[in-house]
């Protein structure tokens, strides 16, 4: 029994086995198809779907999904009846080919290509044929690729005469190469190239042969550095062996210069040049400089920091070998869209002779300029900026080698902050001042100048108008505050002995002003202007001073009570003006078309009380009992009210012509353009109808024009309208009760003239000024600054930077200032002028030699200035200039030699002699 229960338990477990094998083959047979594609599919991009699914993968698969390497995307339906579909990936590893790339390589090739299977190689012809692999870029007449060791090797194409006609270029990232014959190994990155031409930054180098190691490395062997883009440069350093570091630096062995394929027997035993254009610390070159009265000099020695992203420092030095030194340190700040600026702070240790000449001397002297500016949109409505000009009077004097700087004998700083509130009237502003006399040995401080403003305001409007304004809505008032205080001291031991401080303190002065105008504006009335005025000042005084004759020491005693006083004073006005217009025509075909005439006149009346008379009095100021008239308040900051009643008119006279003329540059029918004769001529005066005498005050006659926008012009001249006695004083009887084709007697005037032309392309020429003006320095990533230390050199020196491409220039100014003096002893006014001329310009006699000239001459005491002769010589990369100052204090002259990369500008032969009263 037993056994028969086995056996059916065995075939029933069979049985079982069968049928669940059965319905699983069942279950599975709708992936068939994929198992036996799959093989077929692993060489495709995608596995490809069955019919009844293939557009619902379609519509589901994102468009970038592909069959990536080493998976394989299999798809399923759970339900035949439904729609719904689920992915699944299956991954697997398979081995990729050792002499596999790792990316495409694309090619082409103008001419054919040409596959040798059996060898594994591929060639490209043609003058144009190129690959690219990676961010590798190879053109060349001729590209051939060995699969065995994945080398690429490319060769220069010659002409039937010989001459090269197409060279193999290689580009790797920032290093592009040209050469004779390059082998690059696509799979390690290294290469070895054969008369090869690179440029790293303002270098321009050439390798007999040049070994790459990777993308940033390689060798170079009998290599020259050069900054000269010839294939046969002028001049070049040349080392046997030349590691370079790609856009970074260069570090060669023994390395020696050549110029024009000359070598000189100068070996120095390594090199370092740096390859990058951006900021970067290292030292200054110095320049070997002679001087008679200092001695051998080693000029500029100094060291550049970069200490972060927003500053930076150069610090410099000269040394004499008579025991002199100058140093300056100069730190730099920027910050993008906020500001920029810069100190610079030098001493000098001037040494005149030697210990034991009588007149040996040891001077020491120093300077300090601060320049910042904010830029307006970091935050709108406040401005801070500085302008600061300080140091020893002696320091511009000792300076050598700079006219320009040994006679400029006036120092001004400025530091400015100002606020305007937004929304509302209020503006302020805070003011720091100096200014400084070498000369006379004086400095005055103004520190603060403070000025708060109101804006106009309309109390009597209402805040919703409607309609159209009252008259008395259109009454505006204005506040114009401004309180300064103000110190004086001497530098000159033999005027005052105390020291800074107590100067400082004993001679400071403060003051205020205060002004409430009041206006209304009224509709023009036809062809008039008029405007009603009403203004109130007051101003805060620091001390009276009151003088009084002592008859008994026959002298004039000053009587100083120091305290707070005020003053005050008030006018009313009314004002007219209009604008009358004349024209001139011509006929349609001259070259004038027409002449406009445009005159301005206005006239005010006004009426000013007599508020300060009381604070002018008379006293005894001589033996001879001559007395003057003073106001207590003469000697404070702030000037005095004048004393006395104004009541009359004031009243001016404007003018201006223009001119249209045909535009010969502007080929359109009937172009024309204006030209300017004259840009303003007026005359302005007044007359007081409540004063019993002098009613008339002096004329003020003044010009100006530009003419042709090239020459400008201006003049003025005070005129006196009163005759004079035989003493010369005026009496109350005017020149026209005797000529009457005058316009009054001249007392002084002034007189200036200036222009200045250039030849070529004036578009190009303002275009590289605007450039120059908005631009960066690509060598400290500083924007370009004018007041820079190297600015006074330049202004020195113009040969060392002359544009060749302006073929001439010419400037010129002159000046007449004269003034009428009394002669007692010939009972009538003399005329005395003084005037001078500077000139400058230069030429280019040939596209290589450019002569520069500037000088001053004062034709009243026929002195020749300062007069400096320059000539510049081209030489491709190096540039020669010659400086000579033959007339004046400081006579040299100066031969510099240099190469035009500002990479190697500190590598120059300077030659530079001075000479003292000879």
């Amino acid at each position: 029994m037993s056994n028969v229960y086995k056996c059916k338990a065995k075939y029933l477990s069979a049985s079982i086995a069968m049928a669940l094998f059965i319905v699983v083959y069942t279950g599975s047979a709708a992936d068939l198809h994929f198992y036996k594609c799959f093989y077929r599919n692993l060489t495709k991009d995608s596995i490809p779907a069955r019919n009844a699914t293939r557009q619902l993968l379609k519509n589901q698969q994102n468009p970038g999904d592909t069959l990536k390497p080493g998976s394989v995307l299999r798809n399923k339906l759970t339900d035949s009846n439904t729609s719904f579909q689920k992915q699944k990936i299956d991954t697997f590893d398979f081995k990729i080919s050792k002499d596999s790339l790792d990316a495409p390589v694309y090619y082409h090739a103008d001419d054919s290509m040409v596959m040798d299977v059996p060898a594994k190689k591929i060639t490209l012809y043609g003058k144009e044929s190129n690959t690219k692999y990676l961010d590798n870029e190879l053109s060349a007449p001729g590209i051939s690729f060995d699969q065995k060791n994945n080398v690429v090797t490319a060769v220069y194409k010659k002409d039937s005469t010989g001459k090269v006609i197409a060279s193999p270029t290689f580009k790797q990232g920032d290093l592009l190469t040209v050469s004779d014959s390059i082998a690059f190994n696509m799979k390690s990155g290294k290469g070895l190239t054969k008369g090869t031409y690179t440029q790293q930054g303002e270098m321009y180098v050439y390798g007999e042969k040049i070994k790459k190691i990777d993308a940033n490395v390689f060798y170079a062997y009998k290599a020259r550095l050069t900054t000269c883009n010839l294939d046969t440069p002028h001049f070049a350093f040349v080392s046997k062996k030349i590691k370079f570091v790609n856009n970074k630096f260069a570090v060669t062995g023994p390395v020696h210069p050549e110029f024009e394929g000359v070598p000189i027997p100068i070996v120095l035993p390594f090199g370092i040049y740096p390859m990058y254009q951006g900021r970067h610390s290292g030292l200054i070159a110095p320049a070997f400089t002679s001087n008679a009265q200092f001695g051998l000099a080693l000029e500029g020695l100094g060291y550049y920091k970069v200490l972060n992203d927003n500053w930076d420092v150069v610090a410099k030095g000269t040394l004499y070998s008579y025991g002199g030194w100058t140093m300056q340190v100069s730190p730099r700040y920027y910050k993008r869209y906020h500001y920029q600026g810069n100190f610079m702070v030098d001493f000098q240790k001037t040494k005149f002779n030697f210990k034991g000449d009588p007149d040996y001397a040891v001077i020491n002297t120093f300077k300090i300029r601060w320049n910042h500016s904010a830029d307006s949109k970091a935050r709108p409505g406040v401005t801070f900026s500085a302008n600061v000009d300080a140091g020893s009077t002696k320091f511009n004097q000792y300076v050598p080698n700079s006219p320009l700087r040994n006679f400029n004998n006036i120092l001004t700083s400025t530091i400015n902050y100002s606020k305007v509130w937004k929304d509302k009237p209020f503006n302020v502003s805070v003011i720091a001042n100096h200014q400084q006399n070498t000369n006379l040995k004086t400095m005055s401080i103004t520190l603060p100048d403070l000025s708060f403003n109101m804006n106009t305001l309309y109390p009597f409007r209402r805040k919703e108008s409607a309609g159209n304004l009252k008259w008395y809505e259109n009454i505006g008032v204005a506040l114009n505050t401004n309180a300064k205080n103000q110190t004086t001291l001497s530098d000159d031991t033999s005027v005052d002995k105390r020291s800074a401080i107590t100067q400082l303190k004993s001679n400071m002065q403060w003051a205020a002003t205060h002004n409430v105008p009041i206006s209304l504006s009224l509709p023009p009335l036809g062809p008039l202007q008029v405007s009603p005025g009403i203004t109130y000042s007051e101003r805060w005084y620091q001390q009276k001073t009151i003088y009084s004759w002592d008859s008994t020491s026959k002298k004039l005693d000053t009587n100083i009570r120091k305290g707070f006083y005020t003053a005050r004073d008030m006018s009313f006005s009314m004002g007219m003006s209009t604008r009358i217009f004349g024209m001139i025509g011509f006929k349609k075909g001259s070259k004038v078309q027409a002449i406009r005439h445009e005159i301005r006149p206005q006239l005010s009346a006004s009426y000013t009380p007599d508020m300060n008379g009381r604070f002018y009095y008379n006293t005894q100021i001589d033996s001879l009992g001559n007395y003057s008239r003073f106001s207590v308040y003469r000697n404070n900051l702030t000037p005095v009210y004048p004393e006395g009643k104004f009541g009359g008119l004031s009243f001016g006279i404007d003018n201006n012509i223009q001119m249209k003329v045909r535009d010969s540059k502007d080929t359109t029918e009937g172009a024309t353009k204006k030209v300017s004769l004259i840009d303003g001529l007026s005359i302005n005066g007044g007359y007081n109808f409540l004063v019993d005498s002098f009613q008339l005050s002096y004329l003020n006659l003044s010009a100006r024009s530009n003419l042709f926008n090239k020459i400008s012009i201006s003049a003025n001249v005070l005129l006196e309208p009163y005759q004079n006695d035989t003493t010369g004083r005026r009496i109350n009887r005017l020149v026209w009760k005797d000529k009457i084709f005058t316009l009054g007697r001249m007392t002084s005037g002034n007189i200036s003239i200036s222009s200045n032309f250039q030849g070529g392309d004036k578009a190009k020429a303002d275009q590289k000024k605007q450039s120059l003006r908005n631009g960066v320095n690509p060598y400290s990533g500083q924007p370009l600054n004018d007041e820079q230390a190297e600015a006074a050199y330049i202004s020195n020196n113009p040969a060392e930077y002359t544009d060749f491409s302006i073929p001439w220039t010419l400037n010129f100014g002159y000046s007449l200032r004269f003034f009428q003096v009394f002669d007692r002893t010939q009972h009538q006014y003399n005329t005395q002028f003084n005037s001078d001329v500077n000139l400058g310009g230069t030429i280019r006699l040939t596209e290589k030699w450019q002569l520069g000239l500037t000088g001053i001459y004062n034709f009243t005491t026929k002195e020749i200035g300062v007069v400096s002769l320059s000539i510049a010589r081209e030489m491709h990369c190096w540039q020669m200039s010659i400086n000579v100052s033959p007339i004046g204090r400081n006579r040299f002259f100066n031969i510099t030699i240099s190469p035009k990369s500002a990479l190697l500008r500190d590598i120059k032969v300077n030659r530079t002699r001075y000479f003292y009263d000879l």
